[in-house]
């Protein structure tokens, strides 16, 4: 599969959160949409960068945002994981990693020499129509809200 570029649309998403409820993207036309993909609940960074994202969200509601967080984890992992750090959004389990292919986010990784395959921490910006409208690799996890800003005011 070709690499998503900005202008793409968005592949339909079609995933249950940390409820059971099945979310999709297509319902969500209309907003803008932060979607961005973590390697692991629990872990410091994701960690950081959902509370990130918690902190800010009530001003990205009022920008007309909705943030939808994508990792494996099981429903039950994002439950204790929102519970935990009282995220007020939406966290996508992919435990068959259709999303995180069909983004193009999985992708092999190297830790200390040992290669294996993982989620790349990726944030896509998606317009009103599900259009890319941009694409975050390099995510700084304490300043995730931010660096979204940024990109939006060039």
């Amino acid at each position: 599969m070709a690499e998503l570029q900005i202008g793409d649309q968005a592949p339909e998403i079609k995933a249950k959160n940390q409820s059971g409820d099945t979310i999709k993207l297509s319902d969500l036309k209309g907003k803008k949409v932060i979607l961005y993909f973590y390697p692991k609940d629990n872990t410091p960074g994701c960690t950081t960068e959902a509370c990130n994202f918690r902190d800010n969200y009530q001003s990205l509601l009022n920008d007309g945002f909705e943030v939808l967080g994508v990792s494996i984890d099981s429903e039950q992992s994002h439950q204790k994981f929102i519970s935990k750090f009282e995220l007020p959004f939406n966290l996508l389990a992919d435990e068959d990693r259709k999303i995180v292919q069909d983004y193009g986010v999985w992708v092999e990784k190297n830790m200390y020499g040992k290669k294996y395959m993982g989620t790349a921490r990726t944030t896509f910006v998606i317009d009103e129509k599900g259009k890319i409208q941009h694409i975050l690799k390099k995510v700084d996890n304490k300043n995730a809200t931010q660096q979204i800003r940024d990109l939006l005011a060039k």
